[in-house]
């Protein structure tokens, strides 16, 4: 299957706002849907609204949240999950994601930091997972994190990913990266954790770089290019699942428009070689 939800396809791109213009002038043909953060175009106005709904209205964007903190203790902004849910209608979005993670208490913490893989956290987690898509009158996908510890644990990473997303029937954003740097950093297989994931509910994946600290230690930074094991680890997800569509992230050290374009031609590269592999298979 290469045709996600709400018309997405292919290989997608992380929108940043140094790019608009370019994008709007010389749209890269290498790109067939585009990622924004709500949080970053909310209450927007003037030219760079005019600019991002002129590229809403000429291509398919899904949106990734950074702020709703799913996991966190404090109430759910109710207020920002409205305004998330009208910007959604305004540009006919239908794709929302979020980080299976908490950022915020009683204000933004400014980093993610992993729910406890316990019994309690999964009912907190679903509930507000429920009360998301219950407000936006659609399911959401929550994305699978990269974490460095997890106090408190009473059960595997991947049997809490699978709880959550039966119990509040939810889709999967799937990280592809954040299980590499996870696999490494917690000594586990990457492979088999891919292939335990229910791929029923994978909406559609994301890919990125990050820095290794040592041969045990990678930092998931998404500020360097995509490494071969996670360009590898993505080749099996679609021998595993079939091809869905996937999207290149980069966040700091952003190198110009071009190369990142040639990152996301190399994520085509490998969807097109994994579809003739299943249909000959």
């Amino acid at each position: 299957m290469t045709t996600g939800p709400a018309g997405i396809h292919g290989a997608g791109l992380g929108l940043r706002r140094e790019f608009v213009r370019a994008v709007l002038d010389t749209p890269p043909a290498a790109v067939d849907f585009y990622e924004i953060a709500p949080e970053n175009w909310v209450g927007m106005g003037g030219a760079n609204a005019r600019r991002l709904r002129a590229l809403t209205e000429r291509h398919p964007f899904v949106c990734h949240g950074l702020s709703l903190s799913l996991g966190g203790p404090a109430p759910l902004d109710l207020e920002l999950v409205r305004a998330i849910g009208d910007f959604l209608d305004v540009h006919d979005i239908e794709i929302y994601s979020e980080h299976l993670s908490y950022c915020s208490d009683d204000g933004q913490l400014y980093d993610l930091l992993p729910i406890p893989f316990t019994e309690a956290a999964i009912a907190h987690v679903v509930a507000r997972i429920s009360r998301v898509q219950d407000i936006l009158g659609r399911r959401i996908a929550v994305e699978n994190v990269s974490y460095y510890a997890a106090p408190g644990q009473e059960m595997t990473e991947i049997d809490f990913i699978g709880a959550v997303l039966e119990r509040a029937d939810c889709e999967l954003l799937l990280d592809v990266n954040n299980i590499h740097v996870n696999a490494v950093n917690h000594g586990y297989d990457a492979l088999d954790f891919l292939r335990a994931l229910p791929g029923e509910r994978i909406r559609y994946g994301h890919v990125a770089g990050h820095y290794v600290a040592s041969p045990e230690l990678c930092i998931d930074t998404h500020g360097s290019a995509v490494i071969d094991p996670v360009w590898s680890l993505l080749a099996a997800a679609y021998d595993h699942f079939g091809v869905f569509p996937t999207l290149l992230e980069r966040d700091f050290n952003i190198p110009p428009l071009a190369q990142l374009i040639d990152e996301v031609a190399q994520i085509t590269t490998i969807q097109r070689r994994a579809l003739p592999e299943r249909a000959h298979g």
